[in-house]
């Protein structure tokens, strides 16, 4: 085929985004406050759904794959990991940021975002790098993904990190609320530090609440695991489906699916549960969250940011509702001892490798990027905190079956 007749193969280039029509306070991807590092923006993308690929595409996104989220890699193949829990996040604040017609790019980035800092082993192998940096300020994870996509990440050619957008990095920051006062003081102790080093080069509003795509990803997390790990929890046979019928919530949806279906397997019956209570959850948010914003009109994202309470929500209903489940999977799951099993040697694997590492520095790996040399006690302990923090579970038994001579089973 000659090049001339070839030539109606190639499209011409796209000089404009055919993106839809959003509220007044939606975030606006055209009128970004923009990147660290100045880019050309995309003739076929939008700013925000560039960030969602870059997350997509980035080292730490995979590594979700074989983290911890209740019950550790060796229990089943079908219990949820951080890379599941995070792709049904994904899919409920796509599904109220629609709703609430807000960018479903931007929900969806910071839904997939969210969980990058978390340690192996989940909130064990987080209070172990805690204690080891308790001297330096702590561990927190949501700062540790500040730092992953902020500098961890090497793979562009301009700029460590993602170089993502401010409404990412805000959304990120600030899921859950503010950080700070109007004066700078934090609402819940110190800011951490990986946050204020940050915040002090490029300014997140640390005492505002963040977009409404934000909250929408913040509350979906909550849905999310409410759901998936009572779901998990009836596989494992940890509780029974009798169970629940003094949680309200769940004891109600489960007497109708009985009543509608009497003679249902339990595998289907927990799924019917587990579908409708997902169901009601994110219609409750929704007819909350469309009346606190009639009742607040803001004009603008920035009006979202001013108020000085959350616009995504719960009923004061179902947030009651929420807590009597979250009550109940801690008592029958988070402190169940085949959940807790676990934890004891896990603990001991990071807290051995963190000791290691600190003793014996050319165990760090032959990269520039995990050299100890000439470093601080400071950037010595965070560089190590960085290096166990993005390991997965399996990577960090077999770190500490190369360099001990017994490893604890973690079941």
């Amino acid at each position: 085929m000659s090049p001339a007749s070839k030539s109606h193969l190639v499209p011409d280039p796209i000089t404009s985004l055919n993106l839809p029509d959003l509220a007044d306070y939606a975030a606006v991807a055209v009128s970004t406050r923009g990147r660290l590092i100045a880019e050309p923006g995309s003739p076929t993308r939008s700013d925000f759904q560039r960030d969602r690929d870059r997350i997509i595409h980035s080292d730490a996104f995979r590594r979700l794959m074989h983290k911890t989220q209740v019950f550790v890699h060796n229990e089943g193949d079908h219990y949820r990991t951080r890379l599941t829990h995070t792709i049904e996040v994904g899919q409920i604040a796509r599904a109220l940021a629609r709703a609430l017609n807000v960018d479903q790019d931007l929900a969806e980035a910071l839904a997939l975002v969210h969980d990058f800092g978390h340690t192996p082993f989940g909130h064990a192998g987080e209070r172990v790098l805690n204690e080891a940096l308790k001297q330096f300020g702590g561990f927190d994870h949501n700062a540790q993904s500040l730092r992953i996509v902020t500098h961890l990440e090497r793979r562009y050619a301009g700029f460590d990190g993602l170089n993502l957008c401010w409404e990412t990095l805000e959304g990120l920051v600030k899921h859950n609320g503010p950080l700070t006062d109007r004066d700078g003081d934090g609402l819940e102790g110190p800011v951490p530090s990986a946050i204020a080093e940050y915040d002090a080069d490029n300014s997140l509003d640390l005492w505002s609440w963040p977009s409404v795509e934000a909250q929408c990803a913040a509350i979906a997390d909550d849905i999310a695991y409410d759901n998936h790990d009572l779901d998990d929890g009836l596989r494992a046979g940890l509780f029974a489906l009798d169970d629940l019928a003094n949680v309200p919530l769940s004891g109600a949806l489960l007497a109708q699916v009985r009543q509608l279906h009497p003679r249902l397997d339990d595998s289907r019956t927990t799924h019917e549960l587990v579908r409708r209570q997902i169901t009601v959850m994110v219609e409750d948010v929704i007819r909350e969250s469309l009346g606190r914003i009639e009742s607040a009109a803001p004009v603008s994202a920035q009006a979202i940011r001013d108020l000085d309470y959350a616009i995504v929500s719960f009923s004061p209903q179902m947030e009651e509702q929420e807590k009597n489940l979250k009550a109940f999977l801690f008592r029958k799951m988070y402190r169940h001892p085949r959940v807790m099993q676990p934890v004891e040697a896990a603990q001991t694997i990071l807290g051995d490798l963190y000791r290691v590492f600190w003793e014996g520095s050319a165990l760090m790996p032959d990269d520039r990027q995990w050299s100890l040399e000439g470093l601080d006690d400071l950037a010595r302990a965070t560089r190590i905190a960085d290096y166990l923090a993005g390991m997965t579970d399996r990577y960090a038994v077999a770190e500490h079956q190369r360099l001990f001579d017994h490893t604890p089973e973690l079941g």
